[in-house]
């Protein structure tokens, strides 16, 4: 596992580890088990790090391997943690034509973070995507639901600053 993008540390909860057992012992004998049980894990821990895969592995007689291969194949699943404020940079071509990979190189320097990571204190978490649908704003970027379009690297600071 790479612990440079998993710069929170794994902090499940009993609770949480019962509820997964729970939903895992209801489902596990169903065919096609495994998307709804990692569905509900991520639902119920945020994110799927490994020691979340190890608890559905076990309980599941699914292998580390193949768990780890749905995870790391669709894109709603992550492996690591989210931050209270999730920051997506869109990529898209109208955006990227109008400066937004300069707004993302920002982002990373000053948050000291790379795409899909988290900061230490679990305030950030910084993502590249693709598209949003708002290519008349370009170039966007969004905090949770917030949108920000016609951005500048100026005006990081001060977005930032509303977070913090």
């Amino acid at each position: 596992m790479d612990t440079a993008k998993n710069s929170v540390a794994f902090s499940g909860t009993p609770e949480q580890e019962a509820q997964l057992l729970e939903f895992i012992k209801e489902k596990k004998d169903d065919k096609g088990a495994l998307m709804p049980i990692l569905q509900k894990a991520q639902a119920i821990y945020g994110y799927l790090p490994i020691e979340v895969q190890k608890i559905i592995s076990d309980n599941t007689g699914i292998s580390l391997e193949k768990i780890y291969g749905v995870v790391t194949f669709y894109a709603q699943f992550s492996l690591y943690p989210k931050g209270e404020h999730t920051i997506s940079v869109c990529l898209g071509t109208a955006c990227y034509v109008k400066g937004s990979g300069e707004i993302f190189e920002k982002l990373q320097e000053m948050l000291g973070i790379s795409d899909g990571e988290c900061t230490e204190d679990g305030k950030f978490s910084l993502e590249a995507c693709r598209c949003i649908g708002a290519c008349g704003l370009a170039p966007v970027l969004t905090v949770g639901e917030d949108v920000y379009g016609r951005l500048t690297v100026e005006d990081i600071d001060h977005i930032i600053a509303k977070y913090a």
